[in-house]
């Protein structure tokens, strides 16, 4: 595998250095028009996901209500190369008249997942039968229930029209981003691609119930149950992550990409309210709540307000850590620092180490509030993103909200 793998990367590399058309060597481009794409998962499973090629050089990738423009897009010979935008992943494939078939590739993963993709065809899932089912409403969520270490719980969320159905699983950390699938007699099956993650639930329904299994690229499965529970709400996302016993501030020094020291004691951070955000490039929800607070900074700036992000990443050396912290940065416009805390792995252990005056870091991301007089006054874990509706404008008002009263104190 990792021989296979370091010639893909190879021939990414030959490929960045050769864009251009060759003389006398005509290249073939991807035909505009709709696609629906496949990953090949575990247990003979495939994870379909639908894009639009718009011109030679972008595309538009479709996930229920979510559109993600694609702009990163190279030729060398017979294959062309799609690199998401802000994440790591890319598609490299190569044309079969007008199909394409190749690889989804992580490279600081070592991760490779068989790609292909059909032209005109505009079908996520292939259904067999009419559907038997309808999960619209709320549903009590277990995933690896009884397996210790492992169990958690979630809220799924979903609107079914026909045989389509659209919503998300929520937990504890964060969202599963926008779903989108069918109900195919009594399975009811979702996905969602957007570059960083490989998302494939499965289910049978059953009136009140579902058992099913989650899927996460090639590499990750587990099984979930859930019961429909219209009033189940989960536990307060401020009273998961604290301070432990005789801390009541937080302290840090990380490099800028400039590899210069910042730390939270600068003078940048006297006497100014301060959003602490725990995130990494990798990771969509953090994305979403980037895109979320470099929109507020931008608004807010001329106030006593300050923001600055520590990144921990699994890029295998710091200058590829940097390198993809400054592409985050300028992708979604981030004019506040963002520092690398960690590099070489994600691992949330790892990360307590770098902060441990807290009591664990459960969630990418994790938002610390301190105020001016340099207290934290509150934690927020995980991020609920837009796909989760009335969920996520409760968050901004929240927000909003208390950055008020702590600019008001």
């Amino acid at each position: 595998m990792r021989q296979i793998f370091a010639c893909l990367i190879l021939l990414v590399c030959f490929s960045c250095k050769n864009e251009t058309k060759a003389e006398n060597i005509k290249v073939q481009e991807l035909k505009l028009g709709a696609y629906r794409a496949v990953l090949e998962l575990q247990d003979h499973e495939i994870l379909p996901f639908n894009f639009e090629v718009t011109s030679a050089t972008k595309l538009k990738v479709f996930n229920a209500e979510e559109v993600i423009d694609v702009d990163e897009i190279t030729y060398r010979n017979d294959s062309v190369f799609i690199k998401l935008p802000v994440f790591e992943g890319y598609i490299a494939a190569k044309f079969k008249d007008n199909n394409l078939t190749g690889n989804f590739i992580k490279a600081s993963l070592d991760r490779v997942v068989p790609f292909s993709a059909e032209f005109d065809n505009t079908t996520r899932f292939n259904t067999k039968s009419e559907s038997t089912q309808n999960v619209t409403g709320i549903w009590e969520t277990v995933f690896s229930k009884g397996i210790a270490e492992d169990e958690y719980v979630a809220k799924g969320i979903f609107k079914q029209e026909g045989a389509k159905v659209t919503g998300t699983f929520r937990t504890t950390t964060g969202d599963y981003r926008y779903l989108e699938g069918a109900m195919d007699g009594n399975t009811m099956k979702l996905s969602t691609f957007d570059g960083a993650h490989a998302f494939f639930f499965t289910a049978k329904v059953k009136d009140f119930t579902m058992e099913g299994t989650f899927y996460s690229g090639n590499h990750w499965k587990e099984p979930f149950v859930a019961k429909r529970n219209e009033t189940y709400e989960l536990p307060n996302a401020d009273n998961l992550t604290f301070l432990k016993k005789g801390y009541d501030a937080l302290d840090f020094t990380f490099p800028n990409t400039s590899d210069e020291l910042m730390s939270i004691k600068d003078d940048r951070f006297k006497d100014k309210v301060v959003v602490v955000q725990i995130m990494g490039t990798w990771c969509p929800n953090c994305l979403d709540e980037s895109k979320y607070y470099a929109e507020f900074y931008k608004n807010n700036k001329a106030k006593d307000i300050e923001f600055v992000a520590l990144a921990f990443e699994y890029a295998k050396t710091k200058e590829e850590a940097f390198s993809r912290i400054d592409r985050l940065q300028s992708k979604i416009d981030i004019n506040y620092p963002v520092l690398l805390a960690q590099y070489g792995t994600s691992d949330k252990a790892k990360a307590q180490e770098k902060l441990p005056m807290l009591n664990h870091v459960l969630s990418y991301p994790t938002s610390i509030f301190i105020d001016k007089k340099g207290k934290v006054r509150k934690i927020h874990t995980g991020f609920n993103g837009p796909a989760t509706g009335e969920k996520y404008l409760e968050f901004k008002e929240e927000f909003e909200r208390f950055v008020d009263l702590l600019l008001n104190e």
